[in-house]
């Protein structure tokens, strides 16, 4: 059998070949939400236990992680560390307005 009669055997078993392929990436997507949902979930429980971050801010700076990890090519890779950095940045943004809210109560 030539490969051109494969495919159509394939595209006939199938419904088309576009639908396989497209199943293909449906099922490629659902892995990569599940992967960046997981790692989503063990950040933000560790982040949790370890700093002093509101969790609705917590909540926030891992969505602009996500968002930002899907502008790229592979973002199940890119959101790890982008996740990582934003809630450090949270974490000392936080810190800071604490510092200034102590002072600012001192003062009076």
């Amino acid at each position: 059998m030539n490969m051109k009669s494969n495919l159509t055997n394939e595209s006939r078993e199938n419904g088309n070949g576009a639908s396989t392929l497209s199943q293909a990436c449906l099922k490629s997507c659902k892995r990569i939400l599940a992967q960046i949902g997981r790692a989503k979930d063990a950040i933000f429980a560790e982040a949790r236990d370890t700093l002093e971050v509101q969790d609705q801010m917590l909540r926030l700076v891992l969505n602009e992680a996500e968002a930002l990890a899907w502008q790229t090519r592979f973002p199940h890779l890119f959101f790890p560390a982008l996740a990582v950095e934003k809630v450090q940045e949270a974490a000392a943004w936080d810190s800071r307005q604490r510092a200034v809210a102590g002072r600012t109560r001192a003062s009076y």
